[in-house]
């Protein structure tokens, strides 16, 4: 990396891709933006001032001065983007989800350990005050012993929003609403409650005239036996905050986007939080936090040679869970993630 800043590359400067660029910006003299790809050339404002080139994806990719790639694209390019990052020589930190596939994701995590570069995930939910303070809560047993855990993500997104970008309409390019949408509480949940033993689910199209899944119904049972349930849509006018729940032998706590609905948790002073928008209607309202959050922890773990935040191991089980639910929904049958992914060495 270079000695004072690291230089760091976008390929995608959609609206994520702003997020990003705003980010690295309050990093100070961290990092910096170096170049970026696009449709078109961003403004000033979408680029938080960057005087960033735009350049073809893989010139960003190979760029001297990038030494972390930032993948912002549809969700279907980021694994071969990730391996072109990682074959470049850079380090990749990729929007959710890390591939729509085990085994591309698997590829990821090969290629990433041969190489000795890192992969972080963004899941910039982990960071949020509430969610670290049920974390801590609950590996601190103040919950006792888990029994159910539940997540809900019931949001709208109009026929414009699905017009504006064809891959958000195709399952193969992981356009429904578990992979879309619901990623980031899947990965919440998965995080906080440990492995997941199976999983069952339905799911259907139910509000739009697409090929992807637009309401998926999971439920779960996690390897210490509790259970949970996981349900995600994007037909439901107006729109509702996303919820995660965990209840235990001794306390639960209800959380929705950016609130805490109950903290009964002995011992445990609720946490205090930040009013966060929801993108429950309008999925550029959650702002930028989240992302700064990681990206402070990601430069920081580079500058010191230590772990990323939501490393390639990380990303990888996250991707083995949404897989199983997709392929529970398809078969009917009771899916274990650890059966999936059939091409590469496991994790």
């Amino acid at each position: 990396m270079t000695a004072k800043r690291t230089g760091v590359g976008i390929v995608g400067m959609g609206g994520i891709g702003t997020m990003h660029a705003r980010a690295l910006r309050e990093l100070g003299d961290r990092a910096r933006l170096v170049a970026y790809s696009g449709a078109r050339a961003a403004t000033a404002e979408e680029l938080a001032g960057w005087p960033a080139e735009h350049l073809e994806p893989d010139d960003v990719v190979t760029h001297p001065e990038v030494d972390v790639v930032a993948i912002c694209s549809p969700s279907g390019t980021h694994a071969d983007l990730a391996l072109a990052a990682l074959e470049a020589g850079r380090h990749v930190v990729v929007e959710k989800p890390l591939a729509l596939d085990v085994d591309d994701a698997l590829r990821v995590a090969r290629t990433a350990r041969e190489r000795g570069l890192m992969v972080s995930m963004i899941s910039q939910r982990r960071f949020e005050t509430e969610h670290a303070a049920l974390k801590k809560a609950f590996e601190d047993g103040a919950l006792g012993e888990l029994r159910l855990a539940t997540t809900h993500v019931h949001w709208f997104r109009d026929d414009d929003y699905y017009r504006a970008a064809a891959w958000r309409s195709t399952t193969e390019q992981g356009g429904g609403s578990l992979m879309n949408q619901g990623v980031h509480n899947v990965d919440l949940l998965r995080w906080l409650c440990g492995p997941v033993e199976s999983v069952t689910a339905q799911s259907g199209t139910l509000g739009h005239a697409m090929a992807a899944e637009d309401t998926t119904v999971a439920t779960v049972r996690f390897a210490s036996g509790a259970l949970g349930v996981v349900t995600t849509t994007t037909a439901t006018p107006p729109g509702f905050p996303a919820s995660l729940a965990l209840y235990g032998s001794r306390g639960s706590v209800e959380l929705g986007q950016g609130e805490v609905r109950r903290w009964d948790v002995p011992g445990v002073p609720e946490p205090r939080t930040r009013n966060i928008a929801s993108g429950a209607a309008d999925p550029l309202a959650i702002g930028h936090a989240g992302h700064l959050a990681q990206w402070q922890r990601i430069v920081a773990a580079l500058e010191t040679s230590t772990a990323v935040p939501v490393g390639i191991e990380e990303a990888v089980e996250t991707v083995r869970l949404l897989c199983a639910i997709y392929e529970a929904a398809a078969t009917g049958a009771t899916v274990r993630p650890q059966d999936l992914g059939s091409r590469a060495p496991a994790v």
